[in-house]
């Protein structure tokens, strides 16, 4: 099983307390993940990544291992540690202002 840590906005939007449980089939990749999360979660579609491009969102990033995996490529696999479910990926909304 994939853990995933969604902020609380997200987690809210889903109706889920805590983190998300999932399993994937395959490749455990950012896009294989986020496919996933969607298909179990149909109010998260578009949340995270756009609708048409399916690019994540803009102030929207990925962690996992204590890594910002955010610019990677979304076929990337993820590292060992989370596709054991010893860590989670983790979704992260950023700040900016000023």
């Amino acid at each position: 099983m994939i853990r995933v840590v969604l902020p609380a906005h997200l987690r809210t939007i889903a109706g889920v307390v805590g983190e998300v449980r999932l399993s994937v089939e395959g490749a455990v990749t950012q896009r294989s993940v986020l496919d996933a999360l969607e298909e179990a979660y149909p109010a998260l579609r578009g949340t995270i990544r756009d609708h048409a491009t399916q690019l994540r969102r803009p102030f929207v990033r990925f962690f996992a291992c204590e890594e910002d995996l955010s610019h990677e490529s979304p076929d990337a696999v993820l590292p060992d540690a989370v596709t054991s479910g010893a860590e989670p990926f983790v979704v992260l909304g950023a700040m900016a202002g000023g």
